[in-house]
């Protein structure tokens, strides 16, 4: 492994770590009824490289996982991870 691709490793594990702390932390803000985190800055990480991230908080945590309530995360979560992981092959594919 290069080591850019150790530096790459390392940066989008930290994204998606953050993601799913991110996820956690609104989780336990919803049940204690305290501000939450904005959905925009849940889905603009979950974007952003953190998608695996984020649909495993979703997952995990059974958090924005109601198709009615919810939709934008069911739907752009998981088409985010795909796309990640196609360019992610397209850039490194070995």
């Amino acid at each position: 492994m290069s080591a850019t691709e150790k530096v790459l490793l390392i940066v989008l594990l930290t994204i998606n770590l953050a993601a799913f702390i991110l996820f956690a932390l609104d989780k336990s803000y919803a049940k204690k009824q305290k501000r939450r985190i904005p959905e925009f800055t849940l889905l603009a990480i979950s974007v952003c490289f953190g998608a695996l991230g984020g649909l495993l908080g979703m997952v995990l945590l059974n958090h924005k996982t109601n198709y009615r309530r919810h939709r934008d995360f069911v739907l752009v979560v998981p088409l985010a991870l795909v796309i990640q992981l196609a360019v992610l092959y397209v850039l490194f594919p070995k």
